[in-house]
């Protein structure tokens, strides 16, 4: 493996306590490397990043024009949400005009990822269910496609399943790896995820982002599902995160979608760019330290969102400032914001 890179690093008084590590890539439509530090080649899986991707079978088989799926629904069915009663009402509606209801999701149950979701549910007495899951929109998605295209919507999330085959498809014409039982493992909400290198991954957004090296159905889905994301950016995450904040800030210009794992992408459409970022120990905060670097780095951008997580201020209780957690200077360059303490 190619030494990774330095993406970020936590200090605390004068000295730096952890460093986060791991490899990054700025790539064109034409698959040009604009930018490469780390290894960029070794195979990693990038979970929830290519939903975006995931969902371009919805549009393209004519299923979000069938079940008249609003913006709002396209946004949640490439989102990781965080369980918020926004996202549970969509989620629900979209269910609701295929005849299902949250019993025919495959994803799993977990109690909402935003606190107070939690505890407004806990509180009322009820349980969480498979709509609370993060992924839940992204499946209501997967039931929608099942149902257009006339087939039974039981066990969709099985590798082998028509939906699946579809997803894998798409996921294949936009990375351009093949995707077979070698590279395949299963996500956390138990639908395949296949190995990519990060380069593929950054050329798919770069794709998806621009139209560039798409087929015309393709182009078409992804336009719709760029305006969607950028009309809803709630949708795709939701109170405080990452991907709400940066878009809310600079969508249309700058589209992101966090993975698991420590995996993050970036598109800058006007610019015909894809970015991807992997975090080697998972760590979530390192992957967007990074990848606002290098929004701003590549994107000409300069916000309080970017800045904010390029460079924040760490507290203890008593709200003591005790140090910082920043990105590498090496990606940011000349866009690293000045100390915050």
């Amino acid at each position: 493996m190619t030494h990774d890179v330095l993406l970020a690093e936590a200090t605390r008084g004068n000295r730096v306590e952890s460093r986060h590590y791991g490899a990054a890539i700025v790539v064109d439509g034409k698959g040009k490397t604009v930018f490469s530090a780390g290894d960029v080649e070794t195979a990693i899986f990038p979970r929830s990043t290519v939903k975006a991707l995931q969902a371009l079978p919805l549009l393209t088989t004519g299923a979000a024009d069938k079940y008249s799926l609003e913006q709002d629904a396209l946004a949640l069915a490439c989102a990781s949400h965080q369980g918020e009663p926004a996202h549970i009402a969509v989620a629900t509606s979209m269910l609701a005009r295929t005849g299902y209801d949250a019993t025919v999701l495959e994803c799993g149950t977990h109690w909402p990822l935003d606190s107070r979701a939690t505890r407004a549910l806990a509180a009322s007495g009820e349980q969480a269910c498979a709509l609370h899951n993060c992924c839940s929109g992204k499946h209501a998605g997967f039931v929608c496609l099942s149902c257009a295209t006339n087939t039974n919507p039981e066990h969709y999330s099985r590798p082998d399943h028509p939906v699946m085959q579809r997803v894998r498809q798409a996921l294949e014409a936009v990375t351009g790896v093949a995707h077979t039982d070698d590279n395949r493992g299963t996500d956390g909400c138990a639908i395949p995820t296949w190995a990519i290198p990060l380069q593929a991954l950054g050329l798919a957004y770069a794709r998806f982002g621009s139209g560039e090296g798409l087929s015309g159905d393709h182009q078409d889905a992804a336009t719709r599902l760029r305006a969607a994301i950028a009309a809803h950016p709630f949708m795709i995450a939701g109170t405080s995160q990452f991907d709400t904040v940066v878009m809310q800030d600079l969508a249309p210009r700058v589209l992101t979608k966090m993975g698991a794992e420590g995996v993050m992408i970036a598109m800058l459409p006007e610019k015909g760019l894809g970015i991807a970022v992997k975090c080697r120990d998972g760590g979530v905060r390192a992957a967007e330290a990074a990848a606002a670097a290098l929004i701003a780095r590549f994107g000409q951008e300069s916000s309080p969102s970017l800045n904010h997580f390029m460079r924040r201020t760490l507290k203890n209780w008593n709200g003591q400032v005790v140090g910082e957690f920043r990105a590498s200077s090496d990606l940011a360059a000349e866009h690293l914001p000045a100390s915050a303490s």
